[in-house]
């Protein structure tokens, strides 16, 4: 379908929420009608709902995040499929199936590049990935093994501080820092991972990681049991290493290509880019809350384009904290947990349950 180019040639944190909306919400409403079009089973359900032709953000159609984890929902024909991603979960739990077409996984990886790009600048970093090269192979990734590789393209000269084993390894790393150490790289890990894999460096010495940019994301309710919150684990890591320049992210495979960042101003909360936005929805009503109430996430996003995932509703827990009030523009929010009895589903805390 053709691309409505309106946001997306938007800065990414430069446009005001009001003038997001506006141009976001036509966007979304074009990509609702293309989904209609292409996927029987999507549009059978808005015609239940009795869903319109257009109106503000918060009426866009949405499917429950969970949906994705019990039927396979595509826009695009069979012989069209690129890529196959999967979800993460607890043992034993169904999980999510996204069906990329080659347009769509160029879109997310462009999408990414540019959300990322407002951290790491132009230039490919060296990189040191806090996991294993083995979650890199095969034809079908789960959640964490999409995310390193995601992140690969956006570092060089890759270390894996991992092995196949899942043990850490000293020398890689140690040979890592002594090649790249003393100019700006990256590192990437899921957050219990790096909490857990880079304190371990401290062995091997005086560690310095001042010059790195950590990006991080999900495993918070594993940090949580271990009394380790976002200001721990940003102190712990600037005390014993130098490390400072920390980001972490919101995102989900049934969402893939978009992700919330870490405002620059390090006070924890997650900013939506100018291609994306939230909702935040009572959990009896699904009526959308103020800012300032806890209720449930909805992420809208143009990125998915190969199957109906632009309006997700989540089992996240959240609370929109600023609008236009930052370095960067558009909403801010922060994830305050998952609903009571929700399937545990971040890709470090399963990386936990089976260690």
């Amino acid at each position: 379908m053709a691309m409505n180019l309106g946001v997306l040639d938007q800065p990414v944190y430069g446009i005001s929420q009001r003038d997001k909306e506006s141009q976001l919400g036509k966007a979304l409403w074009e990509l609702t009608d293309h989904h209609r079009r292409s996927c029987v089973p999507y549009d059978r359900l808005c015609n239940r709902l009795s869903v319109g032709k257009g109106g503000p953000i918060d009426m866009l159609p949405w499917l429950p995040v969970r949906l994705f984890k019990e039927h396979d929902l595509r826009s695009i024909p069979d012989d069209a499929v690129f890529r196959v991603l999967t979800s993460s979960g607890t043992t034993g739990a169904s999980v999510s199936r996204i069906a990329l077409d080659v347009d769509a996984a160029s879109m997310h990886s462009s999408l990414l590049a540019r959300t990322l790009g407002q951290v790491l600048g132009p230039q490919r970093l060296p990189m040191l990935v806090i996991d294993s090269k083995s979650v890199t192979r095969g034809k079908s990734f789960s959640a964490r093994g999409a995310g390193v590789l995601g992140m690969m393209n956006f570092g060089r000269k890759y270390a894996f501080a991992l092995d196949d084993d899942l043990a850490f390894d000293g020398e890689a790393v140690r040979k890592f820092l002594r090649q790249f150490g003393t100019k700006p790289f990256l590192i990437f890990g899921f957050t219990f991972m790096a909490w857990e894999y880079l304190r371990q460096a401290g062995e091997l010495g005086d560690v310095d990681l001042s010059n790195g940019v950590l990006i991080h994301s999900g495993g918070w309710k594993k940090m949580q049991e271990q009394a380790v919150d976002a200001t721990v684990f940003r102190s712990e890591l600037a005390s014993r290493f130098g490390l400072r320049q920390i980001y972490n992210f919101y995102g989900m495979v049934e969402q893939i290509g978009t992700i919330y960042l870490e405002s620059p101003e390090g006070d924890g909360s997650l900013c939506c880019p100018s291609f994306a936005d939230i909702i935040i929805r009572d959990p009896v009503t699904f009526e959308p809350v103020p800012d300032g109430t806890v209720g449930l996430i909805q992420t809208v996003s143009l990125s998915p384009r190969s199957y109906p995932g632009h309006s997700l509703l989540t089992e996240d827990l959240g609370v929109i904290v600023g609008r236009d009030d930052n370095a960067w523009m558009g909403k801010r929010f922060i994830v305050k947990g998952r609903l009571p009895r929700a399937e545990a589903r971040g890709c470090s805390d399963t990386f936990a349950s089976r260690s």
